[in-house]
């Protein structure tokens, strides 16, 4: 991709010559007429770095797909207009030298440069003189500005079963913060253009044999000037399947049980990428993410070990950075400290629940890709055991990701009746046996929870037994302020 756009830019500047334009373009030719001029008289090198050079001007925000229309024609009489030529979409040297020398500026002064991530196999065109890496997160790679402005980031599902539709239809519906301004899905690829939270993004995705991987952009008002006509070089180089992602398999067996107790493979833990030194990078990456969720009025939250442990610094939420932190490594838990207000505590069920019973799953799952909203998905208990008839773990159907590690597992009356905590890997488990497993995931049983605060005297609320059950809705209204995101800056 690399050699391709170099090949592009220098037929441009190659083609920058009187004699290379269409004879045939006059101020007295209709646009149609001049379109077809330029795309029977131009090669199709010289009309994609056109459209290049003018989308870094920021007059064309199309497809590079090296066919001259209407677009590309009003970016040429835009550009013409504002540097002072006659605004007829009739290209002369003088045009095309100040074409070379505005977008070689926009692209230099923003360092762009084609980057390959080892971590998802897609190539992506980063503004390198503004953002730095930045780590990696459970599902690719990130990179930020030092003033946390911009963040982009590269995307693999893989082994989720997810559908690029599916994942289409999750990221381009609007919510209370969120508004879409445009997207298209066309065959294996889609687009989403919007704003959240005050913040412009890009999301590009595309899909190959159930491999989905893509790209966002995300940026704040202070860079909408150079962040716009850069988002429109992005997603039209953007390449998702450049490569073969790196490998992080550690044997058949490890890889079925996503938790702290298989090493490396945890929902949001991973090998940290490697961070440059200096003020270049004056805002650390996330090295792991998850949920908490509140178990007592003076401050504790309750997550899982493989979200909290070896953090320079856990942040819960908007909350700011925990005072204490305990970890249990062992059964997977970890205490968390929070000197603020708080929801209120989430009661433990004392014992046991029981087998098929309704259960609510609660937390950020791929926080930094779908909303920061609190996410609710359904299912029941399938098995008072966990894998290899571990009786610490429940077995449940409701869909678990990367980031609902840690978060409660409730019943219909808002009882905490476990701690999400893993997921079975179906690849794993289809490249062992043949067969595909369908909505096996886990949670730590509450009474292996409960034991873990008692032992750290944390001052919990036993669930009443004869509580109503209730709505999926009321259910989730009565916890749901008593979740928060749980992040890990940095690595001990």
């Amino acid at each position: 991709m690399r050699g391709m756009l170099k090949a592009v830019l220098a037929s441009l500047v190659l083609c920058a010559s009187p004699a290379a334009l269409p004879v045939v373009a006059t101020p007295a030719f209709a646009s149609t007429d001049l379109a077809s001029a330029y795309n029977d008289n131009t090669d199709a090198a010289f009309r994609i770095g056109l459209q290049t050079r003018l989308a870094w001007t920021g007059d064309y925000a199309g497809t590079f797909d090296g066919r001259v229309g209407p677009q590309t024609l009003r970016a040429i009489r835009d550009f013409q207009a504002r540097y002072g030529f006659s605004a007829d979409g009739v290209m002369t040297d003088a045009f095309l030298k100040k074409v070379i020398a505005e977008s070689d500026t926009a692209r230099d002064t923003l360092g762009f440069r084609l980057v390959r991530d080892d971590r998802t196999g897609v190539r992506v065109g980063l503004p390198g003189a503004l953002v730095s890496p930045a780590g990696e997160t459970e599902v690719g790679s990130i990179w930020r500005s030092a003033d946390s402005g911009v963040e982009i980031e590269t995307v693999r599902f893989h082994d989720e079963g997810y559908s690029l539709q599916g994942v289409f239809d999750v990221l381009s519906t609007e919510a209370e913060n969120k508004t879409v301004s445009s997207s298209s899905l066309s065959g294996d690829v889609f687009t989403i253009r919007g704003q959240e939270d005050g913040r412009s993004f890009l999301i590009r995705f595309s899909g190959r044999d159930g491999d989905l991987r893509g790209f966002s952009v995300a940026w704040d008002k202070a860079h909408d000037g150079e962040l716009k006509p850069y988002t429109v070089v992005a997603e039209n180089t953007f390449d998702p399947f450049s490569g073969e992602p790196r490998s992080n398999d550690i044997g058949p067996m490890a890889k079925l049980f996503r938790s702290g107790r298989a090493e490396g493979v945890a929902f949001g833990e991973h090998e940290s990428a490697p961070q440059p030194q200096g003020p270049a990078l004056a805002a650390p990456g996330f090295d792991s993410s998850g949920t908490g969720f509140v178990v007592s009025k003076d401050g504790w939250l309750l997550t899982n070990a493989h979200v909290a442990k070896s953090c320079k610094t856990v942040l819960v939420g908007d909350l700011g950075a925990a005072s204490q932190v305990i970890v249990d490594e062992d059964h997977d838990l970890a205490l968390v400290k929070v000197d603020a207000a708080l929801g209120k505590p989430l009661p433990i069920v004392a014992s046991k629940p029981r087998l098929g019973e309704d259960i609510l799953a609660l937390g950020f799952p791929l926080r930094s890709i779908l909303a920061d909203s609190l996410n609710v998905t359904r299912g029941n208990i399938s098995s008072l055991m966990g894998l290899m008839n571990d009786a610490n773990y429940l077995q449940i159907s409701a869909p678990v990701q990367p980031g609902n590690s840690g978060g409660p597992l409730i019943d219909l009356a808002g009882r905490v009746v476990g701690v999400v905590t893993a997921k079975l890997n179906a690849v794993a488990v289809a490249d062992l046996t043949g067969d595909i497993p369908q909505s096996i995931n886990f949670a730590i049983r509450p009474d292996a929870a409960a034991r873990f605060l008692a032992e750290h005297d944390v001052a919990f609320e036993t669930a009443d037994a004869a509580a109503a059950l209730e709505s999926v809705p009321d259910a989730t209204a009565r916890v749901q302020e008593s979740i928060y995101p749980v992040l890990c800056l940095g690595t001990k």
